[in-house]
């Protein structure tokens, strides 16, 4: 945290902030759309976070600034009933509050200013990150007394109920309860976690298509109502549940496109348990197998990806050849793709995006060379 964020706050405020919560984004190794299926997710945070500065106030309004949006604020009264208001950006810090006082807890007014170095837009949960950061500011504000997962199930609500973005639970949880150096393994059913190292030796390229994306629309809760359906023709709770032998008992009785998504989601949830033995293990080979089954899978049964990043898999799993494991991650529709490799082959990742993705796409993409960063941190100043 730099000095001139905290001049800023005092600028801004004419008072010192009480505290700062800081939360990750993350991404997701393997394990897509598995999560609000109750299946299996095997995300790391990244070293990219959303810092919030925090202050108490005397009354019981919340005012917001955001160094990434100058000129822009945000205000609202906890005394009110919390709606939508006129920033994108500020309605998280809305729906955080609107989920806490609906769950019962009384909140203190809040005087706020962000920052973040999550990329938007790329699918590293910038706005997981954000709801976790102020989920802990407003935690230590009003003394809630929530652990790192109660936070992490607020900011799905948040997204849930007022965003109206029916995610599961994944990118809150990674944002609020990672280990440094790790990779977390979720069961999103019974929300039971367990770090595994990510060895040394191993970077986390992140390349960032830079097609444009929206993930709060028709699609992304689209192919949620369609695993719910197979989920109820096989009559199970939800696909977390069901085998590849009872999908195709009951093939016939669902549409082409129910079918399609319950079985990427049942494969998936395979994928994600094989994929920690594998890199417990260290097996490059068969990282790189599933990590491609993966993205075939997003392709063509959840049918997320678009050229672009179906483009830059391609030409990364050309670079790295047997050395290096490649697929789309995030919520599909554009964004980034992941690879895993060995440090010293990340510059031919490098080239090779620098030399073929605009020639074939008329796009630029960004490469962020990661850590597996640490979880949800709260700072209370003296």
């Amino acid at each position: 945290m730099s000095q001139t964020f905290i001049a800023t706050f005092q600028q801004i405020y004419a008072h010192k902030p009480d505290g700062l919560a800081s939360a990750p984004g993350r991404v997701n190794l393997i394990g897509e759309f598995t999560d609000y299926n109750l299946g299996y997710v095997f995300p790391a945070a990244l070293n990219f976070r959303t810092q919030v500065l925090f202050r108490a106030r005397t009354d019981q309004q919340i005012v917001v600034h955001s160094q990434n949006y100058p000129g822009e604020s945000d205000s609202f009264s906890l005394q009110a009933p919390i709606e939508p208001g006129p920033s994108q950006w500020g309605n998280y810090i809305r729906a955080m509050a609107y989920v806490l006082q609906q769950a019962g807890f009384t909140l203190c007014g809040a005087d706020l200013l962000i920052d973040s170095d999550v990329p938007q837009g790329a699918g590293l949960s910038s706005s997981a990150a954000l709801e976790v950061a102020i989920g802990g500011a407003l935690n230590q504000l009003s003394g809630l007394a929530l652990t790192p997962a109660q936070i992490a199930l607020f900011g799905q609500q948040a997204e849930n109920q007022f965003m109206n973005c029916q995610c599961g639970i994944m990118d809150q949880m990674i944002s609020a309860q990672a280990t440094a150096g790790h990779a977390l393994l979720l069961d999103c059913e019974t929300l039971a976690t367990r770090a595994v190292p990510i060895p040394a030796d191993l970077a986390l390229v992140i390349v960032n298509s830079n097609y444009p994306r929206k993930l709060v629309d028709s699609e992304y809760n689209g192919r949620r109502q369609d695993c719910e359906q197979a989920a109820a023709i096989m009559k199970v709770a939800t696909l977390r549940d069901a085998t590849m032998d009872l999908l195709l008992q009951h093939q016939n009785a669902m549409t082409a496109q129910q079918f399609k998504r319950a079985h990427h989601v049942i494969s998936e949830n395979a994928r994600v348990l094989a994929t920690v033995d594998a890199l417990q293990n260290s097996d490059m080979a068969q990282l790189r197998q599933l990590m491609q089954a993966s993205h075939q899978s997003l392709r063509d049964d959840f049918e997320v990806t678009v050229p672009a990043t179906d483009g830059l898999v391609e030409i990364c799993q050309a670079a790295l050849g047997a050395n290096g494991a490649v697929r789309m991650t995030g919520g599909g529709f554009g964004g980034a793709i992941i690879c895993l490799c060995a440090e010293q082959d990340v510059a031919l990742v490098e080239q090779a995006v620098a030399a073929h993705y605009q020639a074939r796409f008329g796009l630029t993409a960004d490469v962020y060379i990661c850590q597996a960063g640490t979880g949800l941190t709260v700072q209370v100043f003296s």
